[in-house]
């Protein structure tokens, strides 16, 4: 079961990401008008999505990318990620997506974090003003390969998994409330639960790294789960906002988690259904539901679709190394 729920969370993060590449970066109403109130399908990127056009149905993206070289850094580190490693690994990976003519490349605060250590800047240093929702979409492995308690010790390993790219307490906060709510999931926790626990590991987070001015993180998500007492995704769409901001983003998926408990299926078709960077919020909805509920609550032919897209996908390898670091 601890195997299942930890695959549960990198196949959930895959399988948000991958519904939601045809409607990232698109308005609610456009995704509404094309596919209906909640998506019902892996459907492929259309025409007029200038990051996702040309991908076929069930491809995954960078959320899931990322965290797979996040994951595979953080085995090999043996729990440590070498920062100028994670760098340099970032830097080939977005080379070959321009290789293969995707528009689909590094967020903002990545990008300008690795230019900073192409220059020479100290990793300590590059993630200075990285405060975008990057370090929050790819931190799911570190939720798997770290047990939920002591509390300081899952946030000190997401920090530095931060370090490089968002060094800063609003990004840290973000991530360490995935991380947190991944870990008490694969431990066997009701995510009710984890979502207390996510809340604490982000006021914990928000207090590492460098300052950026921004709302609360922590506050945020005890508002937005306050606002998932009622099933409107407009609501959360319009107030708790979808975009690249970590204190929209994390929120907005913890608030979809919270809806949708029990199926992994639902809570990432209602993610991805949200508009703006919903591949990203359904991606870390999909982790955070995943880890409680297990990779095989997935229809089988959704999973077997989901593999078929991404054949070099190998997420039991992944995990069960992770889990090996886990104890």
């Amino acid at each position: 079961m601890t195997r299942d729920r930890a695959l549960g969370a990198l196949g959930g993060l895959a399988l948000g990401d991958a519904l939601g590449m045809p409607t990232q970066n698109q308005p609610r109403d456009a995704i509404r008008r094309r596919y209906g109130p909640v998506l019902d399908d892996l459907y492929p990127g259309p025409d007029d999505n200038e990051i996702s056009r040309g991908r076929p149905a069930g491809r995954v993206t960078d959320d899931t990318d990322q965290a797979v070289i996040l994951g595979r850094l953080f085995v090999a580190g043996n729990g440590h990620v070498d920062p100028r490693t994670f760098a340099d690994a970032l830097l080939a990976w977005e080379e070959r997506m321009r290789a293969e003519g995707s528009l689909d490349l590094l967020g903002p605060s990545t990008r300008r974090a690795l230019a900073a250590v192409a220059r020479g800047v100290s990793p300590d240093e590059t993630g200075r003003w990285g405060d975008t929702n990057g370090a929050a979409m790819r931190i799911a492995p570190i939720g798997v390969g770290v047990r939920p308690r002591p509390l300081e010790a899952l946030v000190d390993a997401v920090e530095q998994a931060c370090r490089v790219t968002h060094h800063t307490g609003v990004a840290i906060a973000g991530a360490a409330a995935v991380a947190a709510a991944v870990s008490s999931g694969i431990e066997g926790r009701p995510l009710r639960e984890s979502l207390r626990h996510a809340v604490a590991a982000a006021r914990l987070g928000a207090g590492r790294g460098h300052y950026v001015p921004g709302a609360d993180v922590a506050a945020r998500i005890d508002w937005a789960l306050d606002l998932a007492a009622e099933p409107d995704l407009d609501r959360i769409y319009r107030l708790v906002g979808t975009g690249l901001a970590t204190q929209e983003a994390v929120p907005a998926a913890l608030a979809i988690a919270a809806l949708h408990p029990d199926d992994l299926w639902d809570a990432c078709r209602h993610a991805a259904s949200l508009g703006g960077d919903c591949d990203t919020i359904a991606a870390m909805t999909g982790a955070v539901v995943g880890a409680h509920v297990g990779w095989s609550s997935v229809p089988a032919p959704i999973r077997e679709r989901l593999l078929t897209a991404n054949p070099a996908l190998d997420l039991p390898v992944l995990v069960r190394e992770l889990l090996a670091l886990r104890g």
